[in-house]
């Protein structure tokens, strides 16, 4: 299918459009924002990692209120259940007829929305995660055996703090695997964090975060068109030999115990093509692989004891395996 290039412009001009909207919230943070916006189109999860204060859950809500979607906030803690997040069944007494038991009514639980907005993720433990497991892959959630398909477009933007942070847990693999991104969210430069004192302070009372300003730009019939449209954008041969080749090296690695699966070679070019499109081009480069393979695959492999011991970074041995993996040339 070949795409009209003015509908890649104007394409281009609505996702500039909606990450200006979600700036009049977030300060600074434009790698994090892109991101974000790479994973809607791409139509695929966002786990968002970083200690607490950074603004996480006020990206998270900024998007939130900048699409004209359905979404429900979720708050995982300790004593969340699965029937918290997908439902759970009810048995409904009929009157007047003692002989009728009546018959179970399902009660959807808040995932079915679409944008889901789990904070704090890794504050549940491994039970109710393992919940959206069904949910993140397949769009559908089983209930008394019953299939019941989610609303599209649909996607969790779950928030987590370290692990190193007491009261935490770590995700199943299974369900890391399911994230497109894992975007780590660092401290902001002097400029940024006096921008954000100012912002979260003047006019405001209390910890109010900061989303009057905030206008929708996007609605499910907008971002339903663009996630159809990147699927659509040109994708050379060696370009999807060279994303293989990466999830590949990280098999072999030195410092890694487990590497991606294919999962991560998806991943890799989804998020390329939703690049390609943000940046009003209708065919990906090598480097749009290659720049979004931190983000795609720290949460896909695991270090090796060795490393840990000596006190490696995933991202570290990441961009040292990048460089080592010859680019196509075009």
């Amino acid at each position: 299918m070949q795409i009209n290039p003015a509908d890649i412009s104007r394409a281009a001009e609505v996702l500039s459009a909606l990450r200006d909207e979600v700036g009049k919230a977030v300060v600074g943070q434009r790698e994090v924002v892109d991101q974000t916006l790479i994973a809607l189109v791409a139509s695929g999860h966002v786990l968002i990692e970083g200690v607490p204060g950074l603004g996480k859950t006020l990206l998270a809500r900024a998007f939130a209120k900048a699409l004209s979607l359905q979404y429900a906030r979720v708050q995982f803690t300790p004593d969340l259940m699965p029937s918290d997040i997908t439902g759970h069944a009810v048995l409904d007494v009929k009157a007047g007829s003692s002989a009728d038991l009546g018959s179970l009514r399902v009660i959807k639980g808040p995932v079915f929305t679409n944008l889901l907005l789990a904070d704090e993720i890794n504050r549940a433990p491994a039970k109710t995660q393992a919940s959206l497991l069904e949910v993140m892959q397949e769009y559908q959630v089983t209930l008394e055996g019953q299939t019941l398909p989610l609303s599209r477009p649909f996607m969790v933007l779950a928030t987590q703090n370290p692990l190193e942070t007491e009261g935490t847990y770590p995700l199943p693999e299974a369900q890391l695997d399911r994230f497109l991104f894992k975007i780590e969210v660092g401290y902001p430069s002097l400029a940024d964090e006096a921008a954000i004192v100012v912002r979260t302070t003047t006019a405001q009372s209390g910890d109010q975060l900061p989303l009057a300003g905030v206008q929708p730009r996007l609605d499910e019939r907008n971002v339903m068109a663009l996630q159809k449209m990147a699927s659509f954008i040109r994708v050379d041969d060696k370009v999807v030999d060279y994303a293989v080749r990466i999830a590949r090296a990280t098999r072999n690695w030195p410092g890694i115990a487990n590497g991606s699966g294919s999962r991560g070679a998806i991943a890799l070019v989804r998020a390329a093509r939703a690049a390609a499109l943000l940046d009003a081009r209708d065919y990906v480069t090598p480097d749009d692989v290659k720049k979004h393979a931190l983000p795609v695959l720290r949460h896909r492999v695991l270090l090796s004891p060795d490393a840990q011991l000596e006190g490696r970074k995933t991202d570290e041995l990441l961009a040292t395996m990048l460089d080592s993996v010859d680019a196509p040339r075009l």
